[in-house]
């Protein structure tokens, strides 16, 4: 086999300047280059440049943190059931409501059970003048209210005709009374509660609004494909200030459900 002179005593032709150098004090640089060390240049990074992309400028499924408004959705048909007693069961798949919370109907098309159309969506007039701490509350007719709960007084700004509602909270019907009345305050729907109305004098005819109030969530449990049993809450239960008069589901298409205290209202 053959074999090379170690080169001690030769010498080498540089590539790069034609130079004449000791043989054993070249190198090979990386594009094949024999040069002299002292010739040397190592590889610039540039001609290999790593592989680079744009800037990452936002998530790709960002969400904000905030907690949404209330809004109106529309109910499925024929929404309501009634049972001859004061308990009324809604239709309302995917709603997400929670106890408690206070909503009102709007767009309901027919009476179901005995229930009227006024009944479902309670609403009168203001019977006299009242002052910003008025804590007593007179109706034009306050047959329809609950005997406690929340009601909203649309008012709107004559100057700049902007919504200021008052929402207020009441402990006690009499007839036509609202008592205990606690004035500029909110109401809860799906579980979250705005920020405070401001109580203001309002004008007697102004516009009342009622609400009524979840009692109960009714839940259908099933099995899922994991063996994991899940319970879909699709219906909740409230209750009727009158009993209905019999056993009947109904009240048409696109009925309205809403928060309480919905400006365009």
């Amino acid at each position: 086999m053959t074999t090379f002179s170690q080169g001690k005593y030769a010498l080498a032709i540089s590539d790069r300047s034609g130079m004449a150098f000791p043989y054993n004090e070249m190198v090979r640089e990386w594009n094949g280059a024999w040069v002299h060390i002292s010739e040397f240049e190592p590889k610039s990074p540039q001609l290999d440049p790593k592989p680079t992309s744009a800037d990452p400028q936002a998530l790709q499924r960002a969400r904000p943190a905030r907690t949404e408004f209330g809004t109106q959705d529309f109910l499925p048909d024929n929404p309501f059931t009634t049972a001859g007693t004061t308990t009324l069961t809604v239709s309302f798949p995917n709603g997400q409501l929670e106890v408690d919370d206070v909503l009102r109907f709007t767009a309901v098309k027919s009476a179901v059970g005995g229930v009227t159309v006024d009944e479902f969506q309670i609403q009168t007039t203001l019977n006299g003048d009242i002052t910003d701490s008025a804590t007593t509350i007179t109706l034009t007719d306050g047959s329809n209210f609950p005997t406690s709960g929340f009601i909203m007084i649309k008012k709107i700004n004559s100057t700049t005709g902007l919504y200021e509602n008052e929402v207020i909270e009441y402990t006690g019907r009499s007839s036509n009374n609202l008592t205990g009345c606690t004035r500029g305050t909110s109401s809860p729907y799906r579980g979250f509660t705005p920020s405070a109305s401001t109580a203001s004098a309002h004008d007697s005819g102004a516009t009342v609004y009622g609400s009524f109030k979840v009692a109960s969530l009714v839940g259908t449990s099933y099995v899922n494909d994991a063996n994991t049993t899940v319970t879909d809450y699709n219906s909740f239960t409230l209750t009727l200030p009158s009993a209905a008069t019999g056993t009947a589901t109904g009240g048409g298409f696109n009925c309205v459900i809403s928060p309480l205290n919905i400006e365009s209202l």
